[in-house]
This record gives structure tokens, C-alpha cells and sequence, in this order.
């Protein structure tokens, strides 16, 4: 049977010989004779994995030592609540800068527990790029500021992340982890949805700076607690067990490649090919501000509705799948995650010149 080239922005395609290994450890993982899927995450076998997963994303992503690293369930989507309910007790200010859809609904969840500025927008042009922001107009005396670190709706990213002093930097990583190098001493807390880049849907990633912790309000519920996620070493309750054994997998494969500086150079290569070609296009164009594209999310459009669909259309026939643009913008987005290969990429394009040959 022939794979497809998956461009769905998320749950997204996993590497090749992840799956593979998956597959040959389903029934019986380094001989205990049992799935991940179905061992007690109290076992010492599944500890090792778990533990394990840990000490490899630590050594992957540079985590200094006092950071926590916690493997949570409910998506970036429960962190728009976790995050205030944890760190919102202060002077019950934050700070945030509207890049996208969720990044606004960040906001919006965070506004329901306490003061939440706006201090930049790009919604004015539909979020196509990233505003420049004016230090004078943070709150020094914010709990946090928050940023979404790159939009997958609409494929713009942060390039420089902003200088926040004394107040803790938090940002929404969820379609960027693991993609290229990241200073996480920069930020008091980062988390993840994993099914981009680390794994399937169902775990998220968040690290936090130890200072951070033990200021959540008493009417927080208990799950929602990171000193409790911490003092449980994730395991409160049930962890997403599988999808921790496949990030763990995930970040074997990484560091087999070179890390992520190596994953860096390969992505910014996928991304420049079908940029290059999209920018050269008679029929292709994309919308957003040329220095803070996305090397994750490649959004493009013809500028006819009915060209697109048809190109979504022969697109899927022709392998392509979920390139579909998101229903709030339309047009087309190729999720470029470091999982697919570049050999997708020249695919794709080849497809595009094909396809604009036909109809432009």
C-alpha cells in the first residue's frame, strides 16, 4: 500500500521509521511481553520509558535544570486555563499579543480568571504578520506575557522573541516544538500540544521554571495544578502512556539525525523550496510578510475560490492530502512538519507546476 504525503496541520504525519518501530514493539515491547498500550503506567517497564522520555527531551531541547518538565492530557487548548490558574495570582495581570486564532483564544480564556492587556495585534490584516511591539506599553508588574510562538492557521512566526525583563515569557509551542533550536532559558514556561512534531494527539508537553510553581489559586482544581503534576512526576493520574512511548521514539529519531540544529537546517531547505516556487508562481501567492513565515505552516492561495477547491480536489487525488486551508481563511495550507520529507516537498511543487500549467 502507497502512503500518502500527509500536509494535515495536526494531528500530523509521524516519521516513517517511528512507525515502523512502533509496529515491531506493538505486541511485545523489549520483551515484556506486553503493548505500551496496554502495561500499568505504575510498572517499572513503563517508568523507563516515561523517565526516559523526560531525560532525552532535556537533552534535546537544552532544559536547564531548573525547569520541570510534565507530560500532561486536555491539549494547548486546557493550558489557556492551566496557565492563569497557575500563574495569574500576583498582581492578576498578564500580558498578551494576538498573532492568530489561538492565540486570541488564549486570551479570552485567560481574561475570564483576571486583567489581560492586548498589547499587539495583526488582526487588522488578518494575521500575516507579527506587530512590532513597544516595550512601553508592557505592564511591568504582569504576571506572565504570552505569545503564540508560531500561527498554524494563518503561517506567520515569531523570529525574535520579545524581551520581557523580569516578567515571565509564556509561550504556546504547540506547531513549532522540536523544530529548531530554542533558548528555553528565555521563557518562565513553554507548552505543547504534541501532535505536530513529538506525537499523536492526547499528550502535552509543558516546562516550567521551578520559581513558577506553588502560586496556584486554592479554587483551581487539583489536575490542574502544576505543583501537583510536578510533585507526581506526571503521574497524578493516568499519563498518556502510548503517546509518551512514541515521543520518546520521536526524539530517538531525532538525535539519530543530528538534533535540532540539524532538523533546523533541513526544515528551513523544505520551507525555501516551496516558498521559492509559490514567490515565482503566476497562480500561487502567499499572503504573509516575507521575514515571519512559517517553516512549519505554508499557507497559499489562487485568489478564485473555485480554483482552489479544485486544487484541494486533484490534489488529494493525486496523494496530497489535508491541504486544505483552514474554514476561517480558505485557500490552502501545506503543514510542513519536520516528519515530512523533502522529497514531499518536490512532490508537491511538481504537482503545483503541473496544476498551474492547467489553470492559469
Amino acid at each position: 500500500m502507497k502512503r500518502v504525503y500527509n500536509f494535515s496541520a495536526g494531528p500530523s504525519m509521524l516519521p516513517e521509521p517511528v512507525l515502523r518501530r512502533a509496529a515491531a514493539e506493538m505486541l511485545d515491547y523489549e520483551g515484556s511481553g506486553q503493548s505500551v498500550m496496554e502495561m500499568s503506567h505504575r510498572s517499572k517497564v513503563y517508568e523507563s520509558i516515561i523517565f526516559g522520555c523526560e531525560e532525552q527531551l532535556r537533552r534535546v531541547m537544552g532544559i536547564p535544570d531548573n525547569y520541570k518538565v510534565l507530560f500532561l492530557q486536555g491539549g494547548a487548548s486546557s493550558q489557556f486555563a492551566m496557565v492563569p490558574l497557575n500563574l495569574l495570582n500576583g498582581s492578576g495581570r498578564a500580558d498578551y499579543v494576538i498573532t492568530g486564532q489561538f492565540a486570541k483564544k488564549a486570551w479570552q480564556e485567560a481574561s475570564r480568571f483576571g486583567q489581560c492587556n492586548v498589547v499587539a495585534s495583526s488582526a487588522d490584516k488578518l494575521f500575516t504578520y507579527i506587530p512590532t511591539l513597544d516595550p512601553a506599553t508592557f505592564d511591568k508588574d504582569a504576571d506572565y506575557f504570552h505569545i503564540c510562538a508560531n500561527n498554524t492557521i494563518y503561517g506567520s512566526r515569531w523570529v525574535d522573541f520579545p524581551e520581557t525583563g523580569n516578567v515571565p515569557l509564556v509561550a504556546d509551542m504547540s506547531s513549532c516544538i522540536l523544530s529548531e533550536p530554542v533558548d528555553v532559558s528565555k521563557f518562565g514556561l513553554i507548552y505543547a500540544g504534541a501532535q505536530k512534531n513529538m506525537a499523536p494527539a492526547g499528550l502535552t508537553v509543558v516546562i516550567i521554571r521551578e520559581d513558577l510553581l506553588g502560586h496556584t489559586r486554592d479554587t483551581a482544581p487539583t489536575m490542574f495544578n502544576y505543583k501537583t503534576m510536578v510533585e507526581n512526576q506526571s503521574m497524578y493520574n493516568t499519563p498518556p502512556c502510548y503517546p509518551i512511548y512514541i515521543c520518546k521514539l520521536v526524539l530517538d529519531w531525532l538525535e539519530s539525525l543530528g538534533g535540532l540544529e540539524k532538523m533546523a537546517e533541513i526544515n528551513n531547505k523544505k520551507a525555501a523550496v516551496l516558498y521559492d516556487f509559490i514567490d515565482s508562481s503566476r497562480l500561487f501567492h502567499n499572503n504573509v510578510e516575507k521575514r515571519v513565515r512559517s517553516i512549519m505552516n505554508v499557507t497559499f492561495v489562487t485568489g478564485n475560490e473555485e480554483i482552489d477547491k479544485k486544487f484541494v480536489k486533484e490534489a488529494a487525488a493525486a496523494g496530497f492530502v489535508n491541504i486544505k486551508g483552514h474554514r476561517s481563511v480558505g485557500g490552502m495550507r501545506a503543514s510542513i512538519y519536520n516528519a515530512m520529507p523533502a522529497e514531499g516537498i518536490d512532490a508537491l511543487v511538481a504537482f503545483m507546476k503541473k496544476f498551474e500549467a492547467e489553470n492559469a
